[in-house]
């Protein structure tokens, strides 16, 4: 697969990013992922407006838009069957810590494949917090040293995601989705305060299906009539059994009217 990086579309092994990249050395960066369908990147203008405030949120100068856009355009041109897209924006060349030499930020562009997931899925939940409070509390950065420690847990259970609670003991989120459930026949979902990520996905699903942001203990997703994960990757997912212990109904009715409405509006229109 092909990557464009700075402006220059090249081959994977001929792409260059310097060792001193503060995305490298300290994890100052932001990122996006989107889903590829039929050449082109779905909800690419919500991406990009997360990618913004992710940046803003760094300190880190804005993204050129129109930039950015033109290596999304000439890699899926390059690059037409790719399933997934990613694009990585970080501080640019910096000294060896924290500090920023206010280098140009380093942009870079890349496809792969799109893996199946499974109709339905396991989740385990994790003894490590989100820290709602945190600086980068909602932003989607490249640090994500805890999420592949959750994420390693949550296979060797048997489990493709990890769910965090925050640190007030709340239902947060998964190392890279979005969590809602139904409890009493609500369809609910944690709010932003809780520290989650405004996942695109998670986004949409709210527009289109309705679904309410209510704060719920961690407890509450073992206790749920049914839940699903959303993500630019996995859509909508059904969650089958929490920590081993099976839901009631997987995909449950609200489950699989939301999995059909949103498979219909973004079927329909590519950047919503």
């Amino acid at each position: 697969m092909m990557v464009w990086v700075d402006g220059r579309l090249s081959e994977p092994d001929e792409a260059r990013i310097s060792p001193f990249d503060h995305g490298v050395t300290v994890g100052d960066g932001v990122f996006e992922t989107c889903k590829v369908v039929d050449g082109t990147a779905f909800a690419l203008t919500r991406h990009l407006r997360r990618l913004a405030r992710s940046a803003a949120g760094l300190g880190l100068p804005a993204p050129d838009d129109a930039l950015v856009r033109k290596g999304v355009d000439e890699i899926l041109a390059a690059e037409p069957g790719a399933g997934r897209l990613r694009i990585t924006y970080t501080g640019g060349v910096g000294p060896l810590g924290s500090d920023r030499l206010g280098a140009p930020p380093t942009v870079v562009v890349a496809v792969g494949p799109s893996g199946a997931w499974e109709a339905t899925t396991a989740v385990s939940t994790v003894p490590w917090t989100r820290n709602e409070r945190s600086a980068v509390a909602g932003l989607k950065t490249t640090s994500y040293a805890d999420n592949v420690v959750a994420l390693s847990r949550a296979h060797d259970e048997g489990s493709s995601e990890a769910i965090f609670a925050n640190t007030r003991g709340e239902l947060c989120e998964g190392t890279g989705s979005n969590v809602f459930l139904v409890l009493a026949g609500r369809l609910i979902t944690p709010p932003l305060a809780s520290g989650c990520l405004a996942g695109i996905t998670r986004e949409l699903v709210i527009e289109w299906v309705g679904a309410d942001e209510v704060e719920v203990p961690l407890a509450a997703l073992a206790d749920a009539e049914e839940a699903f994960l959303t993500s630019s990757t996995r859509d909508v997912q059904p969650i089958h059994s929490v920590d081993g212990r099976s839901l009631p109904a997987a995909p449950g009715p609200l489950t699989s009217a939301a999995s059909a409405e949103f498979a219909r509006r973004s079927g329909a229109d590519l950047d919503p």
